[in-house]
């Protein structure tokens, strides 16, 4: 496991813009699977977007695609989330996870496919 710490929350209009940090402590491996998922109030957490450490590979959720960036900095240990065209439904806590070897039992897509979290940072779009 790996320690992740997120920054770069906070409030904005809708249609602003906010950009998430994830350092994760520790050298990560090659095979390191990094994500973003979001638990809005009275909701269950959901997928955002995940980076394969190694080759930069992404995927999005649906409703983020196109408006959201998911890209990590290799030299730093850190992951981004530049969070673009904000909407109010885009209000959550948006927590960082890695998996540092991925079994495949679970889709990269489940929260169960990792093993490490951060804390989480709030970020919350007014209409």
């Amino acid at each position: 496991q790996v320690q992740l710490v997120e920054s770069g929350g906070g409030l904005v209009q809708a249609g602003g813009s906010l950009r998430l940090s994830c350092a994760a402590s520790g050298r990560l491996v090659s095979s390191a699977i990094m994500a973003w998922f979001r638990q809005a109030p009275g909701k269950e957490r959901e997928f955002v977007a995940t980076v394969r450490w190694s080759t930069g590979y992404t995927d999005y959720a649906g409703s983020v695609k196109g408006r959201f960036t998911i890209s990590r900095d290799n030299a730093k240990n850190t992951v981004y989330l530049q969070m673009n065209s904000l909407k109010p439904e885009d209000t959550a806590v948006y927590h960082c996870a890695a998996s540092l070897f991925h079994s495949g039992i679970y889709s990269l897509r489940s929260d169960r496919a990792y093993d490490s979290w951060g804390q989480g940072a709030q970020v919350t779009v007014s209409a």
